[in-house]
């Protein structure tokens, strides 16, 4: 079963530069801290982040990430909770070197310092025992035989590549099979149910089971979380309604990744520590919900982008000095 297409993300990322002096930063980050209550329980904000600078210790920078510029301004300034998010920050206004909203652009990705799911899974190998096991499985079960009734020999291979270019592994299915339309035109017409679904999810489980992958919880989460949302998107497009997607890549991202602990404790990197570990983050996560599609749409939104620093040392072509956020 296959993943969503991706549309362009809406959101937009605000960035406010202070200067604080050393005497007053504890009251600031603990007035940001209060502050940050609001900022929570807005359905216009997707997250946020204060960051303080290692060299200069007077310089911080608050990063915002808005549904949209429009959202912010004419949502969140608007709103019941904008007035007491700038009760808490007014005394710092004055303190403002940079406040804008930025758009992400294409230069974006993930370092390796984290290892892909298909690293921690074991890789080529681990997939092709998984998607082995798996459709062994399928093909004694009652509620799922029918559906893979007459599958091609090289049909478990295929999927195990795409899993494995899913979770951060090689482009194979891409180079081999043609890509996220490839996939997602294997659904149609086949009419999968609700109960045929779960059974997918299951016995897919209890083959990553006998496969041998990664038993940890966070591993299995975020197989999981594909496998669920996969699964869902695979029953909108094989019912009788369905359109065939735009072109579109493999989705593969930041969803990749995630902070590993072994069952030694051990964090991913070769020293055993988790250091720069994000956290589980989907190939394609939901839309925050000013921009959410509607449940039947088959359509998903991009990841909520990650934000380009501001340059260190690089003085802002204006200063304004407006109330933040």
């Amino acid at each position: 079963m296959t993943a969503p297409e991706t549309s362009t993300p809406r959101t937009t990322v605000e960035y406010i530069r202070y200067r604080i002096p050393e005497e007053r930063s504890a009251e600031f980050l603990a007035a940001y801290t209060r502050a940050a209550r609001e900022l929570a329980a807005s359905p216009h904000c997707v997250d946020y982040e204060l960051a303080r600078c290692e060299e200069d210790f007077g310089h911080f920078i608050l990063r915002i990430t808005w549904t949209s510029t429009e959202d912010h301004l004419q949502g969140f300034r608007t709103s019941d909770l904008f007035p007491a998010f700038l009760a808490e920050i007014r005394p710092y206004v004055g303190d403002i070197d940079e406040m804008r909203h930025y758009k992400v652009t294409s230069v974006r990705g993930a370092g390796s310092a984290v290892p892909t799911l298909y690293a921690w899974a074991g890789g080529a190998e681990a997939f092709a025992r998984l998607t082995e096991a798996f459709y062994a499985k399928v093909l004694q079960d009652d509620l799922l035989a029918p559906v893979f009734a007459g599958l091609a020999p090289e049909h478990a291979e295929h999927v195990a590549l795409w899993l494995a270019e899913v979770f951060g592994g090689p482009q194979t299915y891409s180079a081999t099979q043609g890509g996220h339309s490839h996939m997602v035109a294997k659904h149609f017409g086949r009419g999968i149910t609700e109960p045929q679904r779960r059974r997918w999810v299951d016995l897919i489980q209890d083959a990553a089971d006998e496969a041998g992958l990664p038993a940890d919880a966070e591993f299995r989460s975020a197989f999981l979380a594909y496998v669920e949302w996969g699964t869902r998107l695979a029953v909108h497009f094989s019912g009788p309604d369905a359109k065939p997607p735009a072109e579109q890549p493999v989705p593969r991202g930041d969803g990749a990744r995630l902070r590993r602990t072994g069952a030694d404790g051990r964090g991913p990197h070769r020293d055993g520590s988790h250091r720069g570990g994000r956290g589980l983050r989907r190939t394609a996560p939901e839309s925050p919900p000013a921009s959410r599609p509607p449940p039947s749409s088959p359509v998903a939104a991009a990841p909520p982008p990650r934000p380009i620093p501001v340059r260190r040392g690089r003085s802002p072509s204006s200063v304004r000095r407006r109330p933040p956020a």
